[in-house]
């Protein structure tokens, strides 16, 4: 509600009776949740005495109830250039500096009005609830860069280094390590827009050999893990698949919600592992020197969901599908 002043405040003006009656006049039309009419008044009333915080903090609130924000910010900061001291210039920048979600800066303005009105309830759960809201927009901000700065790359070191010690840097390993990268990252980002992912195989196609017109990148498999004899089939058709179309390694990626069968996230003692309750993905990477299993769990962040780092799995515990390539 707009303020009819302070002594502090009051001390600021130096208008008239015209001027005292304008801005009754515009409170009783706040009041009424009139706030176009009330800062028609609060303006007129601002020709007549430029120098009254009180006129410049009433209009503000008006602003702020049309959300004219710039208005709004503009008329705060001159109530607090014409009387420094007095707490409702800084209350009134706070509650515009929230509306526009400039949290930390509303915090500071919201501190300034209570170092001047200590005693102020109102003060301190606006510094309460803004301070919840800075924090809570700075962690949806981390969840935003997470979930747009996909990079996969620097989880998978380990795996580099020892595809490296299997096939040497002449079996092609840069364009192995490449194509595993963007078969993470693609799902990932797939992942974060739509939470959900088709199951599929992706093949590196051997550029000479391989008849692209007969032999796709990817072969989507969408009821293999339904029940053992779909399971075996597509295993079976897969395997020859990566033999004719000459590929030089697989990535298997596929949603844990999809999997009937094998739910291998169930076995016990040795074969348990730790995100077996949590949503998510796996990636089993298939070469004829190495083969690896990654689960990457996913949470909901702000709405949202949000892919973890991967977790390397036992394969030969853990495998969704049998060896493809022969060794």
């Amino acid at each position: 509600m707009a303020q009819t002043g302070t002594r502090s405040a009051a001390a600021a003006s130096g208008g008239g009776g015209e001027e005292v009656s304008l801005k009754e006049k515009g409170n009783e039309f706040f009041k009424a949740g009139n706030y176009l009419k009330a800062a028609a008044l609060y303006t007129q009333a601002i020709k007549q005495d430029p120098n009254n915080a009180t006129l410049y903090s009433n209009r503000a609130a008006a602003f702020l109830h049309l959300v004219k924000l710039s208005k709004a910010l503009t008329d705060a900061e001159t109530a607090i250039t014409l009387n420094p001291q007095w707490e409702k210039g800084y209350f009134r920048k706070g509650c515009v500096l929230e509306a526009m979600e400039r949290y930390d800066e509303a915090l500071a303005a919201f501190e300034m009005s209570l170092q001047y009105n200590p005693q102020s309830s109102e003060v301190s759960k606006k510094i309460k609830r803004v301070g919840q809201l800075a924090r809570e927009k700075k962690r949806a901000q981390e969840v935003e860069d997470l979930r747009s700065n996909v990079q996969m790359a620097k989880h998978l070191d380990p795996f580099k280094t020892e595809l490296l010690g299997k096939c040497g840097a002449e079996e092609g390993f840069e364009a192995i390590v490449s194509f595993v990268v963007e078969t993470m990252e693609t799902a990932v980002k797939s992942w974060h827009e739509t939470s959900k992912l088709d199951p599929r195989v992706h093949f590196l196609l051997d550029s000479e050999k391989t008849d692209t017109e007969k032999y796709a990148p990817a072969v989507n498999i969408d009821k293999a893990f339904e029940s053992p004899d779909m399971h075996s089939s597509c295993f079976t058709f897969l395997r020859q698949y990566a033999e004719d179309s000459f590929s030089k390694a697989a990535c298997l990626v596929t949603p844990k919600s999809t999997i009937s069968y094998p739910q291998v996230w169930k076995g016990q003692g040795s074969r348990k592992w730790k995100h077996g309750q949590h949503d998510g993905f796996f990636v089993q990477f298939e070469s004829p020197f190495l083969r690896k299993l990654w689960f990457i769990p996913s949470s909901t962040e702000k709405g949202k969901s949000l892919c973890r780092e991967p977790v390397v799995l036992d394969i030969d515990i853990h495998g969704l599908l049998p060896r493809l390539f022969k060794e």
